[in-house]
C-alpha cells in the first residue's frame, strides 16, 4: 500500500490514512467515503435496493424503467423481476434480477462492517434512504441481519414470509416449526422460491448470532449508563 501512495498518486482516492498516536492504519476500497455514501444512499432506498426482506439483487426502479440496449438489430431488456424470471433463459431462474440472495447479503454486511471499523461510529447515513433516521454502519448491517432474519419469522398474522401461500407450512402442526433454507426469496413478499435447501441460506444461523451479541452488548451498556436498550423484545424467537 506504501508503494501506491508513493509512485501512483492517482489511486490516492482509493487509499485513506488515520494517523493515531500509537499507529498508522490505512483502508484500500474502490469505494471511498464519499462514493459509499452515493452507493448506499441508493441500496438503502426501498424505491430501489432495500426490501422488507434485505437487498434486492436488482433495483425495483426497473419496474417500470428497463434497462434495454440495442445491439447489431437486437434489443436486449433487464427489468425488475422479484421472484422467478419470466423467460426459460438460464434455465428459467431469476438470473439475479431481482429476488434476494443470501451470499449478496452476506458479503454486504461484512463489508459494511469492516467499514464501520476503518471509519468508526461518526460516519453515519440515512437508513432507509428519505427516513430522516441516521445510523452508523455498523447499525446499517444490523437493520439488514434484522430484515434477513423476518423472512423466517411469523408475522402478526403467526405466518412466516419464507412460507408463502403453502397452508400445510404455514398452520400444520407437522410443519409449521420446520423452516426451509430456500434458494432465494421474492424480493417484495419473502416466499422462498428455487431449492428447497440451500447451504448458503443457512448464513442466517451467522446473522442471529451477531444480533443477539449486538443486543446483549446494548443491554449492558444500558445497565452501565450508556446507549438504551432495543424496545423490540423476543423479535429473534424462531
Amino acid at each position: 500500500m506504501q508503494y501506491f501512495i508513493d509512485n501512483l498518486p492517482e489511486f490516492g482516492d482509493y487509499i485513506e490514512t488515520l494517523t493515531t498516536p500509537t499507529n498508522i492504519r490505512r483502508f484500500l476500497s474502490l469505494a471511498n467515503r464519499d462514493r459509499l455514501r452515493s452507493v448506499l444512499g441508493l441500496m438503502l432506498d426501498e424505491s430501489e435496493f432495500l426490501s422488507t426482506y434485505g437487498t434486492r439483487s436488482l433495483s425495483r426502479y426497473h419496474q417500470d424503467h428497463p434497462y434495454v440496449l440495442r445491439l447489431d438489430r437486437n434489443e436486449y431488456t433487464i427489468d425488475y423481476q422479484p421472484a422467478e424470471s419470466r423467460t426459460g433463459l438460464f434455465g428459467g431462474n431469476s438470473n439475479w434480477r431481482g429476488p434476494i440472495w443470501f451470499p449478496i447479503n452476506f458479503l454486504i454486511i461484512e463489508a459494511l462492517q469492516k467499514f464501520d471499523y476503518f471509519l468508526g461510529p461518526g460516519f453515519e447515513v440515512e437508513c432507509p434512504t428519505h427516513s430522516g433516521r441516521w445510523m452508523d454502519l455498523w447499525e446499517v448491517s444490523l437493520e439488514l441481519q434484522r430484515r434477513l432474519t423476518r423472512l423466517f419469522l411469523r408475522d402478526n398474522r403467526g405466518r412466516r414470509p419464507v412460507f408463502g401461500s403453502i397452508d400445510k407450512l404455514q398452520n400444520d402442526p407437522h410443519w409449521r416449526d420446520y423452516l426451509i433454507f430456500s434458494e432465494y426469496f421474492h424480493a417484495d413478499d419473502g416466499r422462498g422460491l428455487g431449492a428447497s435447501h440451500q447451504g448458503w441460506t443457512a448464513l442466517v444461523a451467522k446473522l442471529i448470532q451477531q444480533s443477539y451479541l449486538a443486543r446483549d452488548e446494548e443491554k449492558q451498556m444500558e445497565r452501565s449508563g450508556g446507549a438504551a436498550a432495543p424496545t423490540e423484545e423476543n423479535v429473534w424467537q424462531l
